[in-house]
Parts: structure tokens; C-alpha cells; sequence
């Protein structure tokens, strides 16, 4: 979760964006990031105060949704 939680306030910031791999991050991590950060967008419009709270809260059920199943070793690549 770290590292979507890192690389989110990166692109979120501008600061950094690359191809997942470069990242260091799995396609799923990627899926998850992408999320996080399209909601952060969207909350940042709207004039949320706690981004980093949104962004936090997002990065955690989108991980712990995506390794309750075994994570990206399990079953079929994504």
C-alpha cells in the first residue's frame, strides 16, 4: 500500500508519472493509483480540505480489496 500511496501524491502533485513498471509498482497497484489519484482530482475541485485523508482511506480498500484474493501471483494476470 505504501507505494500507491507514494507514487498517488507524486502524480497528484505533478511531480512524477511513468509507465507502472518504472514505478516499481504491479498492473493492479497501477489500477489502484490511477483511482486514488482521479478521486483526489475530483475531491480537490469540489474543495475537499482532506485530501490526503481521501487519498490515504482510497490507497487502503483499494489494496486490501486487491490482495484479499492472493494479490497479482493468484489466478490470471491483470
Amino acid at each position: 500500500m505504501s507505494i500507491v500511496r507514494h507514487w498517488s501524491r507524486e502524480v497528484l502533485d505533478g511531480r512524477g508519472y511513468g509507465d507502472y513498471q518504472s514505478m516499481g509498482m504491479s498492473g493492479g497497484q497501477y489500477d489502484i493509483l490511477r483511482e486514488v489519484v482521479d478521486a483526489a482530482r475530483a475531491a480537490r475541485r469540489q474543495g475537499t480540505r482532506d485530501i490526503e485523508g481521501l487519498m490515504e482511506g482510497q490507497a487502503r480498500e483499494g489494496c486490501t480489496a486487491w490482495y484479499r484474493s492472493g494479490g497479482p501471483g493468484e489466478g490470471p494476470w491483470r
